[in-house]
C-alpha cells in the first residue's frame, strides 16, 4: 500500500505539474505561434529545466500536440461547455456567440484566439500538429452548425435556413472580430461583430 500510494503521489504531481506547463505553453503559443514554441523557451518561463520539460512531453511535435490539445480543453470549457447548458435552439446559438466572443475579448489567450492563430500560422503547412488544429477547427464548425440546425429544427429559425452556410458566416464574423481586434488593438470589432451578428440572426 505504501509502495502504490507514493506512485499515486508522483503522478498526482507530475499531472499538477503537466497542467502548470500546459497553462504557460498554451498563452506562449497564442502570441508567437507553436512553431515559437520550444521545450528550452518553455523551461525557462517556468523556472523548469530543459529535462523536466524533456520527462513531461519528450520532443517538441509531442509538446505542440499536447498544447494543441490542452487549448481545445480551455476552449470547450469557455465556449462549448456555457452553450450546452441552454436548452433552447435559438437561445444556445446566441450564448454560444456571446461566449465566443467573451472568450476571445477577455484574452482567456494572451495572444487571442489560440486556433485563429493556428490556423493562420499551420494552415499550408503538413503534418501531425496542422492536423490535430484542422480537427479541432472541423468540430468546432460543426458544433456550430448543428446547434444552426437545432434551432431551425425547433422552428426558432427560418425553416430554409441553409445551416452550412449560416454555420460559416457565423465563424467568419467571430474570427474577423478577433484579427481586427489584434491587430487595432481594439475593442471596437467585438461591438461591430455583435451588431452583425444580431443582424444575421435575424
Amino acid at each position: 500500500m505504501a509502495t502504490m500510494t507514493t506512485i499515486d503521489g508522483r503522478r498526482a504531481r507530475g499531472d499538477s505539474s503537466r497542467r502548470a506547463v500546459m497553462r504557460v505553453a498554451v498563452d506562449i503559443a497564442s502570441v508567437e505561434g507553436l512553431e515559437g514554441l520550444s521545450i528550452g523557451g518553455l523551461a525557462a518561463e517556468t523556472s523548469m529545466s530543459k529535462g523536466g520539460v524533456v520527462a513531461l512531453f519528450g520532443t517538441k511535435e509531442q509538446l505542440q500536440l499536447a498544447t494543441v490539445a490542452a487549448a481545445s480543453e480551455i476552449f470547450v470549457a469557455n465556449v462549448v461547455t456555457p452553450a450546452l447548458e441552454v436548452k433552447g435552439g435559438r437561445e444556445r446559438l446566441t450564448v454560444l456567440v456571446d461566449a465566443w466572443l467573451r472568450y476571445s475579448e477577455t484574452r482567456v489567450f494572451t495572444g487571442g484566439c489560440f486556433f485563429a492563430a493556428a490556423s493562420a500560422e499551420l494552415g499550408s503547412q503538413r503534418g501531425p500538429v496542422r492536423d490535430a488544429v484542422a480537427d479541432a477547427m472541423r468540430e468546432w464548425q460543426q458544433f456550430v452548425r448543428r446547434t444552426v440546425e437545432r434551432a431551425v429544427a425547433r422552428g426558432e429559425l427560418d425553416q430554409a435556413t441553409d445551416a452550412a452556410q449560416l454555420a460559416f458566416e457565423i465563424t467568419a464574423l467571430l474570427d474577423s472580430a478577433n484579427d481586427m481586434s489584434l491587430l487595432f488593438d481594439s475593442a471596437e470589432p467585438y461591438a461591430r461583430a455583435r451588431t452583425a451578428l444580431a443582424r444575421l440572426l435575424g
